[in-house]
């Protein structure tokens, strides 16, 4: 199967805004692994050897999408990181947005069984509600990843293949689509498998536009967490004390819900009354500047973690979701 939509745009994107960036972005020093990866998509997916020669000759390397991926604001301490997310701007935002399309949004939950503060943090997180979606060709983050830093070039090379399968589905221009420096598109900061397996067109407007229409986009994030095993009703996380030294057996760097309650209680950790006793979570530790702090977090967590699978990600989400609605 030929491209006709690689071929419709080699030229007509072909200056897809590199001119703004050309301090930063660079030709590929090492043109193999780029023709490599041009056999695999001719023998795997059918695309044309040719086309995909020219799309990438309009690829470029950036340096500073390295350096953005080599410092990730997940290596920070809570304390740093819950500033970034969790204040007023951001609540405010939240309140704002929610206002703005609470009838799509209140659809989405009733839908997908979703809080919608849940997903309204989602997008406050991840792009300010949409008024940061990101600068960089997705072509080139992707090709920048993929060729240029071996420590993640395995994941990149395959959600390279992703973007380009999703491309000619989706009859997107391959040189138009921005994203962020990790290849990620759109209000809800979708990476390109993500977009293929979960996007949906929750308008029925005939596309799966993630980067301008807000129900599509919402409608995402609700179908993206009920695919993921969302439960309905069910806490997310609990501040919680400890004593003794049995506790810390619990910690781990793994966010699946292992222990039930009373496991918990029996390692010296003090829940609220009233959790079923077939409910499955761990036990993180956050530092806050002064001094460590605990949390009971649950299947639900464990779920919003699916999207950055970073404790700190999801307890930003969890208390800006929690900011929304008590600010709301």
């Amino acid at each position: 199967m030929r491209s006709a939509i690689l071929i419709m745009f080699l030229f007509t994107g072909s200056m897809y805004g590199h001119a703004s960036q050309a301090h930063q972005a660079v030709p590929f020093d090492n043109e193999q692994p780029i023709q490599q990866f041009i056999e695999e998509m001719v023998a795997e997916h059918k695309f044309d050897h040719g086309e995909l020669t020219q799309l990438f000759k309009n690829s470029r390397k950036y340096q500073s999408i390295i350096d953005a991926i080599s410092r990730p604001a997940e290596a920070k301490p809570w304390y740093e990181y819950r500033e970034i997310f969790v204040n007023r701007e951001r609540v405010r935002g939240g309140v704002l947005f929610w206002n703005e399309n609470a009838e799509v949004i209140e659809q989405v939950a009733q839908t997908y069984k979703i809080p919608p503060q849940i997903m309204v943090a989602i997008v406050g997180v991840e792009t300010r509600y949409g008024k940061h979606k990101g600068r960089y060709p997705v072509l080139d983050s992707l090709s920048t990843l993929a060729f240029a830093y071996p420590p993640r070039a395995n994941f990149f090379r395959s959600e390279l293949k992703h973007y380009l399968l999703m491309t000619r589905e989706e009859k997107f221009d391959p040189l138009e689509q921005k994203g962020s420096y990790a290849g990620a598109m759109g209000i809800p900061q979708f990476i390109s498998s993500s977009f293929r397996h979960y996007a949906v067109d929750f308008d029925k407007d005939g596309r799966r536009d993630l980067w301008e229409n807000v129900a599509d986009a919402i409608g995402s994030v609700g179908n993206y967490f009920k695919q993921h095993g969302w439960k309905e009703g069910q806490p997310i996380a609990h501040k919680v004390s400890v004593s003794g030294l049995k506790y810390r057996s619990l910690l781990d760097k793994s966010l699946k819900p292992k222990y039930t309650p009373e496991q918990l209680r029996l390692a010296g950790v003090a829940l609220p009354n009233g959790l079923p006793a077939d409910l499955k979570g761990t036990l993180i530790e956050l530092d806050t500047g002064d001094g460590p702090e605990y949390w009971a977090v649950w299947h639900n967590f464990y779920v919003i973690s699916r999207y950055n699978h970073s404790a700190l990600y999801s307890m930003a989400v969890f208390q800006l979701s929690n900011q929304i609605v008590e600010t709301r």
